[in-house]
């Protein structure tokens, strides 16, 4: 463990950091910590140039930033995982063990590229994080996109109505570039005018970011669609696979509804992911009630629940997806949506088929193909299912091909009450804003909310509340840069990397 110390004004840098990350996002964000939670991982790297081996140093000090913010950050997998198995304390270590080896790298970098090339910290260190976020969202089976920095300013939608131009990416890259600013500021305080400067530049910037929020923000034209109910039924974890549960659950569901379109009129009805606790094939009953329900209220129905596709009786392909019933409770005339990114180890395991050892109907999911733009009266939307909601090009791609809104469907309940739920809504902030589309989002057990085109939550609901709302779905008719360039930051911060990386590598030695 010796080759993992560190001096002790680094531990209080690394501790520093994990609380102040912790306190940037969901359920706290206040605004001061977004913009300080990496100065002290500033400071480290900058600290490590005065130790006799900076690489081996930075390396550590990145592992240990690393390993402790994204293992307090992320302390809910433990409790999440644990519904599956006994074994999710290990899932946790091993995914918080590799943030902390990517974290250990891009120190190491942030260090070796200025060392190597003269260029500034304040380049190197925005470009290299913001990488580090791109490659996290697309290593396969394994990505995991949860909570760029950009998403800690979601309780502030005025900071990030840019996201229309530069997406969630941008965002994060404007926001490192301020905590790196402020961070050299600090160290060059003796020089009053220069730290002066730099403070001020990222006073500027956040003004003019700021500016722009609020003239979006008047200006957008927004329109309202119709009134969407969605149901929120509360079925505990376990509960949900009690099969003597499962039949209640499904007339509970439906007596929501019901309930939902007696108090008013309303245009469309979303139930949360997997409400159907089984597969219809199994429950044609429920599949006839829901169509009943459907008919007789004359009302679409999106219901998450479960597919499956038969070759042959033991070669099948099943899917977390999200059925259609229309107005006259037909669910053949639209294509059933199978979720394209599926969470790693509970519904993808990586690298593994969890077949070969017969673990049936665990695991094993099958990833669906793009998802198709559903169209009713109050026009056409896209439907994301849990975590998709972290992916920025789902929702772009609904966007690019005539979608009005988004339906997000979600089942939390294994979140249970800590901080998952608050981040995990947080990410459609980004999505509204980015496409400038309205977002009406159902779970199990909460956040149920609606989403306005200028990322403004109403019509939230509690954690763990039976219940229903019914409100105005607004989205805008605007498609705004972001559609059309997608994620250029996202491409471009990665490309530069590998310059800067090529560089420093062909640079002769002094």
């Amino acid at each position: 463990m010796r080759s993992l110390a560190l001096p002790r004004t680094d531990w209080w840098l690394v501790l520093a950091g994990a609380l102040l990350m912790v306190l940037a996002y969901p359920p706290f964000h206040p605004l001061i910590p977004s913009f300080t939670c990496l100065i002290p991982a500033v400071l480290l790297v900058v600290a490590g140039a005065d130790d006799s081996r900076p690489l081996r140093r930075r390396l550590v000090q990145g592992f240990w930033f690393g390993l402790t913010t994204n293992g307090l950050v992320l302390y809910w997998m433990v409790i999440a995982l644990w519904h599956f198995t006994w074994l999710s304390a290990l899932g946790y270590a091993a995914t918080i063990v590799v943030l902390g080896l990517f974290t250990s790298v891009l120190f190491a970098l942030a260090g070796w590229i200025p060392a190597r090339t003269g260029a500034s910290l304040a380049l190197v260190f925005p470009v290299l994080w913001t990488t580090l976020e791109w490659l996290i969202g697309h290593l396969g089976d394994l990505r995991f996109p949860w909570l760029g920095l950009g998403t800690s300013l979601t309780g502030f939608p005025v900071l990030v109505q840019i996201a229309d131009v530069i997406g969630a990416r941008g965002v994060t890259l404007l926001l490192v570039l301020a905590n790196v600013t402020l961070a050299l500021g600090w160290l060059a305080r003796r020089d009053r005018k220069r730290a002066g400067l730099l403070a001020a530049v990222v006073v500027v910037t956040t003004a003019g970011v700021g500016l722009y929020g609020m003239w979006r923000m008047r200006t957008l034209p927004v329109e309202t669609l119709g009134r969407v109910a969605l149901v929120q039924p509360a079925v505990g974890f376990d509960a949900k696979w009690e099969g003597e549960q499962q039949d209640s659950i499904v007339r509970a569901l439906v007596g929501l509804s019901r309930e939902a379109v007696a108090t008013e009129a309303v245009d469309l009805v979303v139930w949360p992911e997997a409400a159907v606790p089984d597969y219809f094939f199994r429950r044609r009953a429920w599949k006839q009630l829901i169509s009943g329900h459907a008919r007789s209220a004359r009302t679409p129905l999106v219901v998450g629940g479960y597919d499956v596709i038969f070759e042959t009786r033991e070669d099948y392909e099943y899917y977390n997806s999200a059925f259609l019933f229309d107005s006259l409770g037909r669910y053949d005339t639209q294509p059933v949506y199978h979720k394209r990114y599926l969470v790693p180890i509970v519904e993808r395991v990586p690298f593994f088929n969890p077949r070969w050892l017969d673990l049936r109907w665990f695991g094993g999911f099958g990833a669906g193909a793009p998802g198709p733009v559903y169209r009713v009266a109050i026009g056409r939307f896209g439907v994301l299912i849990c975590y998709e909601s972290a992916f920025e090009d789902l929702s772009r791609d609904y966007r690019r091909r005539g979608a009005d809104f988004i339906v997000n469907i979600t089942n939390d309940a294994w979140f249970e009450e800590t901080s998952a739920p608050y981040q995990h809504a947080a990410h459609l902030v980004m999505r509204a804003i980015e496409n400038r589309m309205g977002v009406a989002r159902a779970g199990n057990t909460g956040i149920s909310e609606f989403v306005d085109p200028l990322g403004r939550t109403y019509a939230v609901t509690r954690l763990g509340e039976r219940t229903f709302v019914v409100d105005d779905l607004v989205t805008s008719s605007a498609v705004p840069p972001y559609v059309r360039l997608g994620d250029w930051v996202g491409w471009g911060v990665v490309l530069l990397s590998a310059l800067l990386a090529g560089v420093a590598l062909w640079r002769p030695r002094p």
